[in-house]
């Protein structure tokens, strides 16, 4: 039965969401590029097959569908769903959680809360979760674009099991485009060559790709098909996922140091370059690259 007092979204509304919001998966069989964990053997299904979800922390890139999967675990488990985020709660805003948590388990109800960037809360935030998981008021999901090992307590992490977000591969950002198309009734208006490239584009991100698209279909006028050098001018360039201090930084620079040592020139400078275009100090890259002389060339072959 409808509430008649529920917020209503009329349907010239809707058509003007975002595409990645219209397209947000309604089952986990229809979450793309995660197979490890939401295909038929995959972790969460097993759970879901099983009747019982422990507390989680999922781990990985933007746009791999973290908030999302988190959503859809509630709504096959019949747990109530809460969501905060550590950038804009509080210990104060915790304990409405929690006490709101308990009203419900009196009822006979569990409630799944999903915390969004788990990593910015504070050590003392972090512990005040551990009383609620262990008494079975709260399954914990969290996310993060961060190290767990590095950035949650340790008593929180042996309370939760940590499963990794991969990011989409182009068979998974193609398959979000086709579902796109299907979605919007009329294909994208790009060549074979321009659409591999909007792929690349997307870096492994699944929202990523959707906004490019509709960016592509705001700019073609009817009957319009866009090239390579068409499409770079149109969609502006995205950012290249990287930060200075934390997990982009050090899995590229590991990266390089790991292609000059199984000397692939190619793929030592495609890092290279992506850490340059990203705006990494240059000093750092020289720095490195006096060691890796040192160590995996000079070290290596003494004679040389």
């Amino acid at each position: 039965m409808s509430d008649l007092f529920a917020p209503h979204e009329p349907e010239d509304m809707k058509a003007k969401r975002p595409l990645a919001d219209r397209l947000r998966p309604r089952t986990l069989g229809e979450v793309s590029g995660q197979e490890h964990l939401t295909g038929p053997d995959g972790v969460l299904s097993r759970m879901i097959e099983a009747g019982s979800l422990g507390s989680m922390i999922f781990w990985g890139p933007p746009g791999t569908g973290k908030t999302t999967v988190a959503r859809l675990l509630s709504g096959e488990t019949g747990l109530a769903f809460e969501q905060i985020s550590a950038i804009f709660s509080g210990v104060a805003d915790l304990k409405k959680v929690f006490e709101a948590a308990r009203a419900r388990r009196m009822g006979g109800r569990q409630t799944l809360l999903f915390v969004d960037e788990i990593h910015r809360f504070n050590r003392a935030q972090q512990d005040s979760f551990l009383p609620v998981m262990e008494d079975g008021t709260i399954v914990l999901v969290g996310a993060t674009t961060e190290n767990p090992s590095f950035e949650l307590n340790a008593a929180l992490l042996s309370r939760a099991r940590v499963l990794t977000f991969k990011p989409h591969d182009e068979t998974s950002l193609e398959e979000l485009l086709k579902r796109a198309e299907a979605v919007e009734e009329k294909p994208l208006p790009l060549d074979e060559e321009a659409r591999a490239s909007l792929l690349r584009m997307a870096d492994g991100d699944g929202r990523a790709v959707l906004t490019l698209a509709e960016e592509v279909w705001r700019a073609a006028r009817a009957g319009e098909v866009f090239g390579q050098d068409d499409l770079f001018r149109i969609v502006q360039r995205r950012a290249p996922v990287y930060d200075k201090s934390q997990d982009g930084h050090y899995n590229l620079i590991s990266a390089l140091h790991k292609a000059v040592r199984g000397s692939d020139p190619d793929a030592s400078l495609y890092y290279l370059t992506r850490m340059l275009d990203a705006g990494e100090d240059p000093l750092f890259l020289c720095r490195r690259m006096v060691r890796m002389a040192v160590e995996d060339i000079g070290l290596a072959d003494p004679q040389a």
